[in-house]
């Protein structure tokens, strides 16, 4: 894989790529949270031999006990380019530099639930991996089953955390809380727009993830045509990706023009052959915004699936090659890419209208926790705006996928990088 670098590059420039508000679009802060990281980290080596997390220990064990995994943990690091910007501590390296740190510091993060950092939101774990997420040896690693279920082990542990009450010290108006000035001035009218007490401590949430999928309250989002069955409202609070035509069963996910897969997208699952040729909604979900799922048609529940997947392959032309922006290109640039291999639920739905007909929600994790949880069953009854799911921690990006007969017709008012509203009007159908 080509490597591209800038000699000019302003360290501080906003970086494009970070466009889901998951990491800091300027650089600069992202070295500086990462060094305060490694500081604890290594003054957590010299002083204990032990990881404090047993997990972090069956992490380091699989590493050096396959020789596969072990030689790609070294080589990602080994490949990242060794010029401006890759290289950002003092002795001209990547500040993570090989993977006895990278365990160092995820062993921290497993008792820390994220902080409203320097005016930014940090996703930590893709904050380590950051560079080594850009390279062949990362792809490889990240891709590999037995990494991956380590990485759904360790989620656990970390989930747990974010699920107990020690988790809400980032919950305060101090600097790097959540309802700081700083994080006020980022999400806006918080408590007259979502369910909270700001009377109690912590605004009355009971955890860090009570706080990640916190609820609207009601009326915040109405829903637009509520009884007209030709119409399709917006299932997330969301930034538009892409849309998509006549999309394929199978085609080349993995190439920059990020074509989509069907078979892949869908699991292999039976259903999903009735979509060939179709159309697909795409969009992403902010860090600071609402994580919940709503229904975007009246219909009733067919089917739910669950599918296991990566957590921090990007696609493989996405790393180190833009010209005109020169960071890795984490995962926002390969939303389309992980449709076909990320950690992902499906909804089938069948719509009352029958020239919607079947349609499929699919929420896809993009980092960190990545737990789609689906809190309908086949043969619920759904409205729109009522809930189908939510995203847990984690970075988060959504479709919508309709038959080629359902001729759906997109509204002009959403091209890509606009803002979708919950329940707003996206699509029609012909009467």
């Amino acid at each position: 894989m080509p490597h591209h670098e800038r000699g000019n590059y302003n360290r501080h420039a906003h970086v494009h790529h970070r466009v889901g508000e998951w990491m800091p679009k300027n650089h600069a802060d992202l070295e500086s949270w990462l060094a305060k990281k490694i500081k604890a980290a290594e003054h957590n080596q010299r002083t204990q031999e032990s990881y404090k997390h047993p997990v972090i220990g069956e992490f380091r064990d699989l590493i050096e006990n396959d020789p596969e995994i072990c030689m790609a943990f070294h080589q990602m690091f080994e490949e990242v380019p060794s010029k401006p910007p890759y290289n950002n501590d003092p002795s001209g390296k990547p500040q993570v530099r090989d993977y006895h740190l990278m365990l160092s510091l995820f062993d921290i993060i497993l008792e820390e639930a994220p902080s409203f950092e320097e005016n930014n939101v940090i996703l930590p774990i893709n904050a380590i991996l950051d560079w080594p997420m850009g390279t062949p040896a990362g792809y490889r690693a990240f891709v590999n089953p037995r990494v991956n279920e380590m990485f759904h082990k360790m989620f656990n542990v970390w989930a747990k955390f974010l699920s107990s009450p020690e988790s809400r010290n980032v919950l305060t108006n101090e600097p790097g809380g959540w309802f700081s000035p700083a994080a006020s001035e980022a999400i806006p009218n918080f408590e007259e727009t979502f369910e909270c007490d700001p009377s109690a401590p912590y605004h009355g949430f009971k955890c860090w993830d009570d706080f990640f999928t916190r609820r609207f309250r009601p009326g915040a989002r109405p829903i637009e045509l509520p009884d007209d069955d030709s119409v399709i409202n917006s299932a997330c609070e969301s930034k538009v990706y892409k849309t998509a035509h006549g999309v394929k069963k199978h085609d080349a996910f993995w190439l920059k023009s990020e074509p989509y897969s069907l078979a892949y997208m869908l699991n292999n699952d039976p259903l999903h052959e009735q979509f060939i040729g179709g159309s697909i909604w795409q969009a992403f979900l902010s860090a600071l915004k609402y994580h919940r799922w709503a229904s975007p048609v009246n219909g009733k529940i067919v089917k739910t699936v669950n599918v296991p997947g990566t957590f921090y392959a990007e696609s493989p032309v996405m790393g180190f090659t833009s010209e005109s922006e020169p960071s890795a290109s984490a995962m926002n640039h390969s939303q389309s890419f992980i449709t076909s291999v990320a950690a992902r639920a499906l909804i089938f739905i069948e719509a009352d209208n029958p020239k919607i007909g079947l349609m499929c929600f699919v929420g896809v994790g993009m980092g960190e926790v990545s737990t789609c949880e689906v809190t309908v069953k086949p043969g619920d009854r759904v409205k729109k705006g009522d809930q189908l799911g939510m995203f847990h921690f984690g970075g988060s990006t959504h479709c919508l996928i309709f038959r080629p007969e359902t001729n759906v017709q997109f509204s002009g008012d959403f091209p890509p990088q606009t803002d979708v509203k919950l329940n707003q009007a996206i699509a029609t159908v012909p009467k």
